[in-house]
């Protein structure tokens, strides 16, 4: 049994480091990676095709998001970049996307317009948005 134990605990610990993950971003953050609103009117983005889920700790909703996407960021890891911003703690760039309820989510391809995303939808509609993100 004890074996048992000690396998698996070595093997989470050198597949943890493999796993994707869905990075929290501040406003300042958002600018710089990914478009600065402050000083350009017309949207920009070059980058790796990206998503970001406009959260609260408190809401319900969010939460129930927030496992699939964790899941799917391992699932389009090196194609999609997955992002988090707590709209209390990020009020300024939530004001910028007009974020009045959550969840949202902003898809955002290499060198397109993006796209928002109100509420909570299943698993397999998200994963359109995503294979189109791709594209």
């Amino acid at each position: 049994m004890l074996k048992k134990s000690v396998f698996f605990l070595i093997s989470c610990l050198f597949t943890l480091p493999c796993l994707a993950e869905v990075n929290y971003l501040t406003t300042a953050e958002f600018k710089t990676k990914i478009f600065d609103y402050t000083s350009n009117k017309e949207w920009k983005y070059e980058g790796q095709p990206c998503v970001v889920d406009f959260y609260a700790t408190w809401c319900g909703p969010c939460k129930r998001l927030s496992p699939i996407m964790d899941e799917l960021s391992e699932t389009y890891k090196g194609k999609i970049a997955f992002y988090k911003v707590d709209v209390d703690q990020e009020k300024e760039l939530a004001a910028a996307f007009g974020i009045s309820s959550i969840p949202q989510v902003l898809y955002i391809p290499s060198g397109g317009k993006p796209s928002l995303q109100v509420g909570l939808y299943p698993k397999e509609e998200i994963v359109k948005l995503l294979d189109a993100l791709c594209q």
